[in-house]
């Protein structure tokens, strides 16, 4: 582990997770004109998830930042002129397409790894390359079919050789149709400015831990690391190049780094109120999550039913800079349904029913029902609060 030099500024742990909210974009008022894609490109990534209960992930941080942003409006911002890219980030995400020569790294670290002893037959590849060459984007159903079969892990030939072109560099997801990845030649996909892999590890990295550094404001090793899938290693190597100046934070107990621009001004303006993704970057790992807001959160859509606590796709409740809740939500035709509410307190009350009733508006719910509250006794205000 790198040793920290020392500190440019001492920081409040309140001075931190200010920082740090208006990194993510939930401090100061938003930049609508630059809308969807500037949340993009503010955060660097947007990760996706197959989960869909109020909408899936991909579209609710934008709309966690922006507001009642149109459904339509976030997938045309990801999906039209060539403004994005899907590939392995901190897990499968959208990307700006201004990113495709960072990921060269890690597209000659795919070309030179083992493929998980998925077999591929001769002449497979350069015949699913051939085909979107002559036919245009494609799912991997229209190649040849996604499956044989056997189980879901059982790809065909031509959705092995696809998902390869694609860690490759060769191939890009240019959409989703019905959660389906539609894939193209990147020679198309990608502007030729930016198709290239003329980069070096090494400048990749540092240009990656750079962006990171801006999107978090400020984060620990661990938390600027993760944020890209890198080695703790990585960063150690380009973190002084890349620009971060070391500082301390109150109660952190860890060295941490910041971004210089985060430094220069207090950070003022309005708090969003709002409902967030699991997948959320703002709140994506739990230690800093824990560490920023002392509050402790887990997925538990992987748990058995039994063993939850929150719920199946319990979403945290910002409002004020602070996590004040959770709400695990359904929709039961045109009625958002709460099924558990965790609460901070009383005071808690107004700020879970503004986020639920903007959240039911967003996804075209005329109504909101309570199923279940964790202290009983706040029950009754949070359902006069949605009245």
């Amino acid at each position: 582990m790198t040793t920290a030099p020392r500190p440019a500024a001492e920081l409040s742990a309140d001075e931190a997770r200010r920082i740090a909210l208006r990194a993510q974009g939930f401090l100061g008022a938003p930049d609508r004109r630059a809308g969807v894609r500037g949340v993009l490109r503010g955060l660097g990534q947007v990760q996706l998830d197959t989960i869909s209960v109020l909408a899936r992930s991909h579209e609710l941080i934008p709309y966690a930042r922006l507001g009642a942003v149109g459904r339509t409006t976030v997938e045309d911002a990801y999906w039209t002129g060539s403004h994005a890219f899907e590939y392995w980030s901190h897990a499968a995400c959208v990307l700006p397409v201004e990113e495709w020569p960072h990921f060269a790294f890690r597209r000659r670290a795919y070309r030179s790894r083992p493929h998980w002893g998925h077999e591929l037959s001769a002449g497979a590849y350069d015949k699913v390359i051939e085909q979107l060459r002559a036919e245009g984007p494609r799912t991997a159903t229209e190649l040849g079919g996604a499956k044989n079969k056997g189980e879901w892990w059982d790809w065909s030939d031509s959705k092995i050789a696809v998902e390869r072109a694609l860690m490759y560099g060769e191939v890009v997801v240019v959409e989703r149709r019905g959660w389906k990845r539609v894939y193209d030649l990147a020679e198309r996909a990608i502007p030729q400015d930016l198709l290239h892999d003329d980069l070096d590890d090494a400048e990749c990295v540092r240009r990656l831990v750079r962006q990171a550094g801006e999107a978090l404001g400020v984060g620990t090793r661990a938390d600027i690391a993760d944020y890209h899938r890198l080695k703790g290693e990585q960063f150690d190597a380009v973190v002084e190049a890349a620009g971060l100046v070391p500082v301390t934070v109150a109660g952190w107990g860890k060295p941490a780094w910041a971004d210089p621009a985060a430094l220069a001004s207090e950070p003022r303006g309005r708090h969003r109120t709002t409902l967030l993704s699991p997948f959320d970057s703002l709140i994506w790992e739990r230690a800093r999550t824990e560490r920023i807001f002392g509050f402790t959160h887990r997925l538990e859509a992987y748990v058995p039913k039994q063993k939850r606590i929150h719920g199946y796709f319990a979403m945290p409740v910002l409002a004020g800079g602070r996590l004040v809740g959770r709400v695990d939500p359904a929709r039961e035709g045109g009625t958002l349904v709460a099924r558990q509410v965790t609460l901070d307190g009383p005071k808690a009350v107004p700020a879970v029913a503004r986020a639920l009733r903007e959240a039911a508006e967003w996804v075209g719910c005329d109504a909101v029902r309570v199923e279940r509250v964790d202290a009983p006794e706040l029950a009754g205000d949070l359902v006069a609060a949605l009245a």
